[in-house]
C-alpha cells in the first residue's frame, strides 16, 4: 500500500504532464510567438511551450488549477498568464528560465477574458468575465492597478491599447464595441467608455478589430463585412463587389502591416486590403456600403477556420503562425509573390470534444475518436502520431478488442454519431508484399474490415465480454445490440431498455455468470444474461423477448442522507451540552442554503455518470446533479416480475461520501490493471487517484486520494481516462480537445524500462492482401439492422396488397365486360322478350331517393338566390330608365344657332382650340389607362409569386406523408391502394412461369447446339476421310439429352418402343418389375421418344466412325505406294488440300468448342433459380397473411368500386359541364358581337336622318315625330289572301323614347303623321319613313338577339349553377372514397405479419425509450429516411439562404421605405408649389385635368359673335339718334373743358412741390462728380471680394489636406472690419 501510495504521489512530483496532444484551438488568441522558433499556447489548465525545430514541449502549470489565457510582452522578455478562480491572479513570467517575475492580484472575480500590453509594454490591460467584466489597468511592473471600470454587461472577447495613442483602449464582445479613454477629471485619471452605436447596420458580436492611425476603427461583422468607425459611428459598411462579403463568416483578426490592412477570417482565407483607400472610404449613396476588392488573399484549406495570427520577427519575409479552429497550426507565407511558399500544417489535433480513447493491450499505442469525424492512432511513448483516417461522420466511442479477441491485436472497434459500428484494422504495411505502385512509407495503415448500423442514434457505449465472443453495443436510441465475435460480426439481437445507454460493464471474470449490466442516463439500471445465438429466431426480427432482464431505478437518497447527518450533529452538540445556533448550522458544508422537505425527492432522476461490478447481482453508481457527492453502492432486488420498469423505485443500501465532490461528481472510473489504483476522471477535469485495497469490493479502503488538475475547469470535463498495459502511464481525454499523458513512474525508471520496449504497430494478417475492400455505410440515413428487417417485410406487404389491387380490377373489368355482353345480347333479343333498362336496377327506390333529393335541393338554391335575382332585376330596370332619360337630354349632333356663322379667322381661331381641347383630352385619356394597366399589374394582397407557387407544388409533391398507416387522418396513395389484383400479383405465380420459360428456352438452345455439333462432327468425318490417321485429332464427344430434360416425352412411345421394350423384358423376366421399369424408361431420353436410344446390335454413332475410318485408312493405305508415280504438279495439289484439311480441321473443332457455352448459361440460371427459391420461400412465408389480406380485400371489392363508379361518373359530369359552360360563354361572346354590330347600324341610321335634315328645316320636328313614331308591326303568313288584311290593320302608336314631342302636338297642330304636309320636300319624307322601317328592323333584331343573349346567359348560370353541385357531389364521394380507403386499411392493419428479416436490417426506435408493446413499432423505407435527412441538410441550406435572402429583402425594403417617404414629401412640396400658383393665377384651386379638356363650344362663339353684331348696329343707332338731337355736340366741349382744368391743377402743385425743395437745399454742390458715399462703397467692396478669394484658396488647401491623412484644420481667416 505505500508502494502505491508512492506511486500516486509521483504524479504530484511530476505534476507537469508527459506529453500533450493537442490544445484550445476555439479560444481566442491562443497562439503566441516567443521567439521565431518557439510558441506559445495553452492546453487545458497548462501553458505549453513549443519548440518548431526540435518538436519539444515544456509546460507551466496553472497556480489556480483553472483553465488560463496568455500574452507576450512586446520585447519577448516576459509573458502574462491569466488564470481562473476564485479572485485568480496574472502572474507574469520570465523567459526563457520560465520564473515567476511579477503577480497581479484582484483583478477579477473568477476568470479573464482577455490581457494585452501596451506598445512601450509599461501597462497591461485585463478585462474580466462573467460576473463582473472589470476592466483594469495595471502598472505591472509596480504590482499597481491604476484604473478600474465596467466594461460591459455582456461578454467582452478582447481587450487592446491604440499603438498610436496609449491613452486610448477599445473592447468588443458580444454585439458592442466599446472605445475608452484615460482622461483627466478634477479627481484624477478615470476611464471614460463610449460605446459604438450600430445605427442603420444590424447589431453583430465583434470578434476582431484594429486601431487606426487616425484615430478611426476598422472591425469585423459575424456576416463577414468590415465595420470603419469614426466617432462611436459607424462611418461605412465595406464589402467586396457586386455586394459580396469580404468573407464568408465572421472576421477573427485585423493586421495592419507597411500600408496594407490583413483580416483573418472563419472561412480559412488571409486577405489583404488597400489601407489607404480603407481609410477614406465613404459611402456613395444611401446603403452605407463601400464596395472594394482585396489586393491579395490567400485560402488556406477547405476545412480550416483561423481564429487568430502571429507574425515571425523576420523582415526578409511575411511568415505568420496561424491557429486553426479544427486542431491544426499552419505557417503561412504571405509574402505573395514569386517565391511565396504554400501553406504548411505544422500540427494537427482533435478539434473539440474527444468522444472516445483506448489504448492497446499489449504496447504503447493509443487510439483516440472524435466529433472532428477522425481516428487517429499514438505513440505516447515516442510522442508522436502514427496514423490518422478521417469518415463522414463524427466518431462517439472507441474500444480496443482484446487479446481473447484478436490476437494479433490490432482490431479497433470505433462507434459513430449516425450509429454506425466499424471494425478497423491498424497494421504495418512494411509487412505486406512489395507491389509495383504501392506507397508503404508511412509507419502504420488503418483498415476497414467492417461495418454495420445496428442502431439509429449515436453510440455511446461498447464492451466486449469477458471471454470475448460477444460485443455489446449501447446507444441515445435506448437499445443495446449484441453481436458474436468472430471473422465476421454477426447480429444476435437486441433489448430496449428505460433510457439512453450511458455505460455498458461486463461482468469480471470472478464472477460465475457471464451478465452484462446496462447504465442508462436517466436513473435506470438493467443487467441481462446473454441469450444463446443459435436459439435466436430472427425471421422477422431482431428483438430479443424472453430474455432474462433485471431492473433498477435509482431512487435518490441524499436528503435522507443529510437529515441523519443534521440529526447526528444535534445530538452530539446536546451530548456536550450546548446550544445550537444558525451559526452552527451554516458552518456545515452539507446543510442547504434553502430549507427542503423531509425527505427530498428531485422530480427528475440524476444522471448516473458511471458505475462499475462489486458482486453478483449488486454494483457501485455515480451520480450528478443533485445526488453528486456519494458513491452508492446498489443490487437488484428479488422482485422483477410483474412490475413495470417505469414505475420502480429502489434505493441502495449503502454509499460512501466523498469528499469534495458535492459540486464536482466523478464522471469516469478505471482501475489500474491489479485494481488496486482506482482513477477518476472529475467534471472539473482533474484526475482524482484512489488506493484499493485487494478483494475490497465494498470500497472500506476509499478513504484518502490525489488530485492533479489537468483540464480546463470550465468546459474541459474529462470524458474517458486509461491506464496502459504496464501500468506506467495514464491517459486523460476531456471537452476541451487536449489529450495528456501522465507517467506513475519517475522518469528515470520510465526511460530505462522504455529502452528495451519500444512502441510496436502489428503486423497485418497473411491474409490481409487477399481480402476484398469491405463496403462502408457512408450515407447516414441508411437503414439499421432492424430498421431494415422491417422494410424488407413492409416490401413485402406492399406488393402482396398490390397484387390483390390488380385482382380486384381484373375482376371488376371482368365483371364490366360481361355486363356489357348482357346488355348487347339484351339488345339484340327481340322487342316482346327483352328486358327493359329499368329492369336492371337492383332497387327503383334508390333513383327515386336521388331525383328527390336533387330536386330539393334545386329548389333551395332558388330560395337562397330569389333575393340576388330580384335586386339584379331592379338594377337593370333602373339602369334603363336612366340610359332612357339621357337619351332624351342629349344635344342633336350637327345642331347649331340658325342665323349666325362663324367664319374666316374667327372659325380657324375655333378650330385650333377645338383640336388642342381634343388632344389634351386624349392625352388624359391615354394617360389613365396606362394608370389603370399599372393598377391592373398591382399585385393583390393575397398574391403569390407563381415560382412561390411551383415550388411550393413541388415541394408538395416530392415530399413524402410520412403518417402512420395507423393514424386517423392517414391518406392511402393512389399507388398504394391494395386490391384483390394487386394482393394475387405478390403471389410470385409470375416469377415462377418466368423462371420456367426460361428453362425451356435453355433446353431449345442445348437442342440447337446439340444440331450444330453434330453437323460439324459430320464435316470432321468427312474431311478425315481424305486425311492421313496421324494427322486426325480425336473427335469431340457428341451431347445427348437426358430423360429429365425432357420429361413431357415420358409418356410417348413408338411401335419400335414397344418392340424393343418387348424384347428387353422376355431377356430380363429375373429383374424385378420396378427395376425393369426404370431401365426400360431411361432410353426415353433424345428427341424422338426412343430413337435416341440403341439396343444391342446396332452399331452407336462412335462403332461406325471408328469402322469408317478403318475403312478410309485401309483404303488409303494400299494407295501410297503409288504416290512416286504422281507428278510434281499432282503433289502440289495433293498437299494443298492436306494443309486445307488441317486448317478446317482445327477450325472446325475450335468452332465446336466456342458453341458450347451452355455450362455457363446454365449456371446463371441456376444462381436466378437460387434467388427464386429465396424470394419463393419469402412468398410462402408470408402466404397466410396474403391470402387473408386477399379475402378481406375481396369482402371490400363490390363497394369500392360503386364508389368508384360514383366518384367516375361524378367526373365525367364535371367534365361535360365544363365543355358546356364554355361552348355558352363562347355563344355569348357571339351575341354580344352581333349587338355591338346591330347598335352600331342603329348609330348609323339615326346620323343618316340627321344629315338629311340640314339646317332652317322648318320641319325638324314634325319630321323627327314621324322618324320616332313606333308602328305596330304584325308577323306575315304565309297565305297570300290575309296579307292586305294584315297591312290594314296597322296601328300607330308613337315611341316611349320620344314622349318629349308630346308637349309640341300643340304646335304642329293635327298634322297628319302618316302623309306629307304641304311645303314638305316629299323626298326627305320618303326617307324618313325608308329610315324609319330600317330603325324598326333593327330595334326587332336587337330585341330579338338580347332575349336569346339573355336565355344563353340564364343558361350559363345555370350550367354553372349545375356544375358547383356537381363539383361538390365529386368531393363528397371523393372523400367517401377516402374514408373507405382509410377503413380498409385500417382492416389490413390488424392482420398479423410474419417478417423475415436479417439481423442487419433490424432497428427500433420509439422516441428514445423502450415501449411495452411492440405492436406500435414503425416500419419506414431506407430511401425515405435518407430523402428525409437529405431534405435535413438542404433546409439547413435554404435556411441560411432564405436568412440571406431576408436581410437583403429587409434592406431593399427600408431604402424603399425612404425612397418613399423622399417622394411622398417631394409630391407633397409640389403640391403645395401648384396650389399657390393657382392661387396667383386663378385666384383659387381648380382642376387642372377639367381645365385642359375646356373646349371651345361653337354655340357659345356663335352666340357671342351675334351679341357683338347686335352691339355693333345698335351703337349705330345711338349714333345716329346723337345726331338727330344734338346733344352730343354740348356734352363733348364741356367734357373737353372740364379736362383741360384738370391737367392745369395738376402743373400748379408739381410747380409748389419744386419751389417748396430749393428752399432748404445748398444750390449746385450736389449735382457736380460722384458721391464720396459711393466711391468709398466701391473700395469696400474691392477688397472684399479679394478676401474671399483667399479664403477660397485657403479652404482648398484644406480639403487636399484631409483627402489624405491625419491633416489638422486651421481657424478660417476672419475678414477685414469694414
Amino acid at each position: 500500500r505505500n508502494a502505491l501510495r508512492k506511486q500516486c504521489l509521483n504524479i504530484l512530483d511530476n505534476s507537469p504532464p508527459r506529453h500533450s496532444f493537442g490544445y484550445d484551438c476555439t479560444k481566442r488568441g491562443n497562439l503566441q510567438l516567443l521567439d521565431d522558433s518557439t510558441l506559445m499556447f495553452v492546453a487545458g489548465n497548462v501553458v505549453v511551450i513549443l519548440n518548431l525545430k526540435t518538436k519539444e514541449q515544456k509546460y507551466l502549470r496553472s497556480s489556480s488549477g483553472g483553465g488560463i489565457a496568455t500574452v507576450v510582452h512586446p520585447s519577448k522578455m516576459y509573458f502574462a498568464v491569466a488564470e481562473k478562480g476564485i479572485m485568480p491572479n496574472i502572474i507574469v513570467y520570465e523567459y526563457p528560465s520560465l520564473r515567476p517575475y511579477r503577480i497581479l492580484r484582484e483583478g477579477t472575480e473568477e476568470a479573464y477574458s482577455s490581457v494585452a500590453f501596451n506598445n512601450s509594454g509599461f501597462l497591461l490591460a485585463s478585462v474580466g468575465s462573467s460576473p463582473d467584466y472589470m476592466l483594469t489597468i495595471w502598472n505591472w511592473s509596480q504590482e499597481q492597478t491604476l484604473l478600474r471600470s465596467k466594461a460591459f454587461s455582456q461578454d467582452v472577447y478582447k481587450v487592446t491599447f491604440s499603438p498610436e495613442n496609449e491613452e486610448q483602449l477599445t473592447t468588443s464582445g458580444t454585439g458592442h464595441i466599446k472605445f475608452w479613454k484615460i482622461a483627466t477629471t478634477y479627481t484624477g485619471l478615470k476611464l471614460q467608455g463610449l460605446l459604438g452605436k450600430f445605427g442603420k447596420t444590424s447589431l453583430t458580436d465583434i470578434q476582431g478589430y484594429v486601431e487606426l492611425p487616425d484615430g478611426k476603427v476598422v472591425s469585423g461583422s459575424e456576416w463577414g463585412n468590415m465595420l470603419l468607425w469614426d466617432g462611436g459611428l459607424i462611418k461605412v459598411e465595406i464589402c467586396r463587389k457586386g455586394g459580396k462579403t469580404c468573407h464568408n463568416g465572421p472576421i477573427h483578426q485585423f493586421m495592419l502591416e507597411e500600408g496594407e490592412l490583413i483580416s483573418v477570417g472563419a472561412d480559412g482565407a488571409v486577405r489583404v486590403w488597400d489601407f489607404e483607400a480603407i481609410d477614406i472610404a465613404d459611402s456613395k449613396d444611401d446603403s452605407g456600403l463601400f464596395e472594394i476588392e482585396p489586393m491579395n488573399e490567400l485560402v488556406v484549406g477547405k476545412n480550416v477556420s483561423l481564429y487568430s495570427m502571429v507574425k515571425t520577427s523576420n523582415t526578409d519575409q511575411f511568415m505568420c503562425y496561424a491557429q486553426d479552429a479544427n486542431g491544426a497550426i499552419w505557417k503561412l507565407d504571405l509574402s505573395f509573390s514569386n517565391m511565396t511558399q504554400d501553406p504548411e500544417c505544422l500540427f494537427s489535433f482533435h478539434a473539440g470534444n474527444i468522444q472516445g480513447v483506448d489504448v492497446s493491450p499489449s504496447t504503447h499505442l493509443m487510439a483516440t475518436t472524435a466529433h472532428d469525424r477522425s481516428v487517429r492512432i499514438y505513440d505516447y511513448v515516442d510522442k508522436r502520431e502514427v496514423t490518422l483516417t478521417r469518415f463522414k461522420q463524427g466518431g462517439t466511442f472507441l474500444t480496443w478488442a482484446p487479446r481473447v479477441v484478436s490476437t494479433s491485436e490490432s482490431l479497433i472497434t470505433v462507434g459513430f454519431d449516425d450509429g454506425v459500428v466499424r471494425l478497423l484494422e491498424v497494421y504495418d504495411p512494411k509487412g505486406l508484399t512489395l507491389v509495383a505502385g504501392r506507397n508503404s512509407s508511412s509507419d502504420a495503415e488503418i483498415r476497414l474490415k467492417q461495418a454495420f448500423k445496428p442502431h439509429t442514434a449515436a453510440v455511446t457505449a461498447m464492451a466486449y465480454e469477458k471471454n470475448g465472443e460477444l460485443l455489446a453495443t449501447g446507444s441515445l436510441d435506448n437499445t443495446v445490440f449484441l453481436f458474436s465475435v468472430g471473422d465476421r460480426y454477426e447480429a444476435i439481437g437486441f433489448v430496449k431498455v428505460p433510457g439512453p445507454v450511458r455505460e455498458l460493464v461486463w461482468s469480471p471474470p470472478t464472477h460465475e455468470k457471464s451478465t452484462l449490466l446496462i447504465l442508462c442516463e436517466n436513473g435506470h439500471v438493467v443487467e441481462i444474461l446473454p441469450p444463446d445465438p443459435e436459439k435466436q429466431d430472427t425471421v422477422s426480427t431482431f428483438e430479443l423477448k424472453n430474455i432474462s432482464m433485471k431492473h433498477f431505478a435509482f431512487r435518490s437518497i441524499k436528503s435522507k442522507i443529510m437529515k441523519g447527518k443534521l440529526s447526528c450533529l444535534i445530538n452530539d452538540m446536546e451530548q456536550l451540552g450546548q446550544e445550537i445556533t444558525e451559526k452552527d448550522l451554516q458552518d456545515d458544508p452539507e446543510v442547504e442554503e434553502e430549507p427542503l422537505p423531509d425527505i427530498y425527492i428531485p422530480e427528475t432522476p440524476s444522471r448516473i455518470l458511471c458505475g462499475f461490478y462489486s458482486e453478483p447481482g449488486q454494483f457501485w453508481l455515480c451520480l450528478g446533479e443533485y445526488d453528486c457527492g456519494f458513491l452508492y453502492h446498489c443490487k437488484f432486488s428479488e422482485q422483477q416480475d410483474n412490475v413495470d420498469p417505469s414505475k420502480r423505485q429502489d434505493e441502495p443500501f449503502t454509499y460512501i461520501e466523498l469528499d469534495n465532490a458535492c459540486d464536482d461528481p466523478i464522471r469516469n472510473f478505471h482501475f489500474s490493471s491489479n485494481r488496486q489504483l482506482l482513477f477518476c476522471g472529475m467534471y472539473s477535469g482533474a484526475v482524482r487517484v484512489y488506493t484499493v485495497e485487494a478483494g475490497d469490493v465494498t470500497l472500506k479502503s476509499l478513504l484518502c486520494y490525489w488530485q492533479l488538475s489537468l483540464h480546463d475547469n470550465h468546459y474541459g470535463h474529462i470524458q474517458r481516462l486509461r491506464c496502459s498495459f504496464d501500468d506506467q502511464f495514464v491517459v486523460t481525454t476531456g471537452e476541451d480537445g487536449n489529450i495528456f499523458i501522465l507517467s506513475l513512474l519517475p522518469q528515470e525508471d520510465i526511460d530505462r524500462a522504455l529502452q528495451k520496449r519500444k512502441a510496436k504497430i502489428p503486423s497485418p494478417r497473411s491474409d490481409l492482401e487477399k481480402d476484398r475492400i469491405v463496403d462502408d455505410i457512408e450515407d447516414p440515413n441508411a437503414y439499421s439492422i432492424e430498421n431494415a428487417k422491417q422494410k424488407m417485410e413492409m416490401d413485402r406487404m406492399i406488393k402482396e396488397a398490390e397484387e390483390k389491387k390488380a385482382i380486384k380490377r381484373k375482376l371488376l373489368a371482368k365483371l364490366q365486360k360481361e355486363f356489357k355482353q348482357l346488355l348487347l345480347k339484351n339488345k339484340d333479343l327481340p322487342e316482346h322478350v327483352q328486358f327493359h333498362r329499368a329492369e336492371f336496377e337492383l332497387d327503383p327506390r334508390i333513383r327515386e331517393e336521388t331525383e328527390k333529393s336533387t330536386a330539393q335541393r334545386i329548389r333551395l338554391v332558388r330560395k337562397e338566390l330569389a333575393w340576388e335575382q330580384e335586386k339584379q332585376r331592379i338594377g337593370l330596370q333602373k339602369l334603363q330608365e336612366k340610359h332612357q332619360a339621357n337619351e332624351d337630354l342629349l344635344l342633336k349632333p350637327g345642331s347649331h344657332i340658325s342665323g349666325v356663322q362663324l367664319v374666316g379667322r374667327q372659325a380657324e381661331k375655333l378650330q385650333k382650340a377645338i383640336e388642342k381641347a381634343e388632344k389634351a383630352k386624349a392625352k388624359i385619356e391615354r394617360r389613365k389607362k396606362e394608370w389603370e394597366a399599372l393598377y391592373a399589374r398591382k399585385p393583390d394582397e393575397n398574391y403569390e409569386d407563381p415560382a412561390d407557387v411551383h415550388a411550393l407544388k413541388e415541394a408538395y409533391d416530392s415530399m413524402g406523408d410520412f403518417k402512420l398507416k395507423t393514424a386517423k387522418d392517414f391518406t392511402v396513395p393512389e399507388h398504394l391502394r391494395m386490391t384483390p389484383e394487386k394482393k394475387r400479383r405478390q403471389l410470385m405465380y409470375d416469377a415462377k412461369s418466368e423462371i420456367n420459360s426460361k428453362v425451356l428456352a435453355l433446353r431449345d438452345n442445348k437442342i440447337a447446339c446439340i444440331d450444330q455439333i453434330r453437323r460439324h462432327v459430320e464435316e470432321l468425318k468427312n474431311m478425315q476421310a481424305n486425311m492421313e490417321p496421324s494427322k486426325r485429332l480425336p473427335l469431340p464427344k457428341l451431347p445427348s439429352l437426358l430423360p429429365q430434360e425432357v420429361p413431357e416425352r415420358k409418356m410417348q412411345y413408338t411401335e419400335e418402343t414397344l418392340i424393343a421394350y418387348k424384347e428387353t423384358l422376355s431377356k430380363k423376366k429375373g429383374h424385378s418389375t420396378n427395376a425393369e421399369t426404370s431401365e426400360h424408361f431411361s432410353g426415353f431420353g433424345g428427341f424422338a421418344g426412343g430413337k435416341a436410344e440403341q439396343t444391342e446390335g446396332v452399331p452407336t454413332p462412335d462403332t461406325a466412325e471408328t469402322e469408317e475410318g478403318s475403312q478410309s485408312s485401309s483404303l488409303q493405305t494400299p494407295s501410297e505406294p503409288q504416290e512416286s508415280t504422281l507428278t510434281d504438279l499432282e503433289i502440289e495439289i495433293l498437299q494443298a488440300e492436306e494443309i486445307k484439311n488441317l486448317y478446317m480441321q482445327k477450325h472446325l473443332l475450335e468452332k465446336v468448342r466456342l458453341i458450347w457455352v451452355f455450362d455457363a448459361e446454365l449456371r446463371l440460371l441456376r444462381h436466378q433459380k437460387m434467388q427464386l427459391d429465396i424470394g419463393v420461400k419469402m412468398a410462402d412465408l408470408r402466404h397466410l397473411t396474403l391470402y387473408e389480406e386477399l379475402l378481406l380485400l375481396k369482402d371490400f371489392e363490390r363497394r369500392e368500386n360503386t364508389l368508384q363508379e360514383k366518384v367516375n361518373s361524378r367526373i365525367e359530369e364535371s367534365m361535360l359541364m365544363t365543355r358546356k359552360l364554355e361552348e355558352c360563354s363562347a355563344l355569348m361572346d357571339v351575341k354580344k358581337r352581333d349587338i355591338a354590330k346591330l347598335l352600331e347600324r342603329e348609330k348609323m341610321v339615326h346620323t343618316s336622318f340627321q344629315s338629311q335634315l340640314g339646317e332652317n328645316n322648318k320641319f325638324v320636328k314634325f319630321l323627327t315625330k314621324v322618324f320616332k313614331l313606333k308602328v305596330k308591326r304584325v308577323k306575315k303568313e304565309v297565305s297570300e289572301e290575309d296579307e292586305d288584311e294584315e297591312s290594314d290593320d296597322e296601328s300607330l302608336e308613337e315611341s316611349s323614347w320620344g314622349s318629349e314631342e308630346d308637349d309640341s302636338e300643340s304646335e304642329t297642330g293635327a298634322l297628319d303623321l302618316s302623309t306629307c304636309p304641304p311645303n314638305c320636300d316629299p323626298d326627305i319624307f320618303e326617307n324618313t319613313i325608308q329610315l324609319r322601317e330600317k330603325r324598326m328592323d333593327i330595334e326587332e333584331a336587337l330585341t330579338e338577339e338580347k332575349k336569346i343573349a339573355d336565355n344563353l346567359k340564364k343558361e350559363n348560370d345555370s350550367i354553372a349553377k349545375k356544375l358547383k353541385v356537381v363539383n361538390a357531389s365529386l368531393k363528397a364521394a371523393e372523400a367517401e372514397l377516402e374514408l373507405f380507403q382509410r377503413e380498409k386499411q385500417q382492416k389490413l392493419n390488424e392482420l398479423i405479419v410474419v417478417v423475415p428479416l436479417r439481423l442487419h436490417q433490424i432497428e427500433f426506435v420509439n422516441n428514445v425509450s423502450l415501449p411495452n408493446d411492440l405492436s406500435q413499432a414503425l416500419i419506414f423505407t431506407n430511401q425515405a429516411l435518407t430523402q428525409l435527412q437529405q431534405r435535413i441538410q438542404e433546409l439547413h441550406v435554404e435556411k441560411v439562404n432564405q436568412w440571406d435572402l431576408y436581410k437583403k429583402a429587409r434592406q431593399q425594403h427600408v431604402q424603399l421605405n425612404r425612397d418613399r417617404r423622399d417622394m411622398e414629401t417631394k409630391i407633397q412640396m409640389l403640391q403645395e408649389k401648384s396650389k399657390q400658383l393657382m392661387q396667383l393665377k386663378f385666384g383659387r384651386v381648380v382642376d387642372l385635368q377639367a381645365l385642359q379638356v375646356v373646349s371651345v363650344n361653337r354655340n357659345v362663339e356663335e352666340m357671342k359673335e351675334k351679341a357683338r353684331v347686335n352691339e355693333v348696329i345698335f351703337a349705330r343707332e345711338m349714333e345716329a339718334w346723337e345726331v338727330s338731337t344734338g346733344i352730343a355736340e354740348v356734352t363733348r366741349a364741356n367734357t373737353q373743358k372740364l379736362d383741360e382744368l384738370n391737367s392745369m391743377l395738376m402743373q400748379k402743385a408739381q410747380l409748389e412741390e419744386q419751389l417748396d425743395a430749393l428752399k432748404f437745399c445748398p444750390q449746385g454742390k450736389q449735382f457736380h462728380g460722384k458721391p464720396q458715399a459711393e466711391i468709398e462703397e466701391r473700395q469696400r467692396l474691392i477688397e472684399l471680394v479679394e478676401m474671399q478669394a483667399q479664403e477660397i484658396e485657403i479652404l482648398q488647401d484644406e480639403i487636399d489636406l484631409l483627402s489624405r491623412k491625419g491633416g489638422h484644420i486651421l481657424p478660417p481667416a476672419q475678414p477685414p472690419n469694414v
